[in-house]
């Protein structure tokens, strides 16, 4: 990874664990990779997730329980012609942050843990509340057929690609470019560019 687009701020990173709503888990079994997208919730330096108390995900975790997780917040696509007068293609590429997690996977066995996890999930998913909160008896056969899962990171990183190394020039003409072109995306991805310039 390039030092100019690495995160070194942990907010940043945490911010983004916190905000986005799904994330891609990678797996792997017998030199078999598989990865599948998944809803979660990030907490004290790990990843909770739920699932099935039997399948192809519980299958490969119990086989092998290293794993890599990541996430990304996308922003603008940048065509080639908004930062360069020269007709390549070379420019064209794709704004971003994102963030990529390694450790090991634990089976959540104790039930107060998984109550805990699905409360945080719940409240990430549906901060408005209206729900009866995960602690009450009624849950009780619903979350014991739950398995719930986490991922306890060892390692970190975050990656942040808004044209803030480039060229004062170049980065305004981008500017320039999404201000015109005027989608809502293109409006956070201007106020997201000048914040890490």
């Amino acid at each position: 990874m390039k030092a100019q687009v690495r995160i070194k701020d942990k907010n940043i990173i945490v911010k983004l664990l916190e905000d986005v709503e799904y994330g891609t888990l990678a797996l792997s079994k017998n030199n078999i990779p598989y990865s599948l997208p998944i809803n979660f919730v990030y907490a004290e330096d790990t990843i909770y997730f739920h699932g099935a108390k039997k399948g192809k995900k519980k299958d490969f975790m119990s086989d092998n329980n290293l794993a890599s997780f990541s996430v990304v917040e996308p922003f603008s696509l940048i065509q080639s012609y908004f930062s360069s007068k020269d007709n390549l293609a070379c420019p064209a590429t794709h704004f971003f942050k994102s963030v990529i997690c390694d450790g090991e996977i634990v089976f959540v066995d104790e039930y107060e843990e998984k109550v805990k996890a699905l409360s945080l999930l719940m409240k990430k998913l549906q901060p408005e509340g209206k729900y009866i909160p995960l602690d009450d008896k009624i849950y009780l056969n619903m979350i014991n057929a739950t398995e719930v899962f986490k991922l306890k990171i060892k390692n970190i990183e975050g990656k942040l690609k808004l044209g803030q190394n480039l060229p004062k020039d170049r980065f305004n003409m981008i500017l320039e470019y999404l201000e015109n072109r005027g989608f809502d995306l293109d409006k956070e991805t201007i106020t997201q560019m000048k914040e890490y310039r």
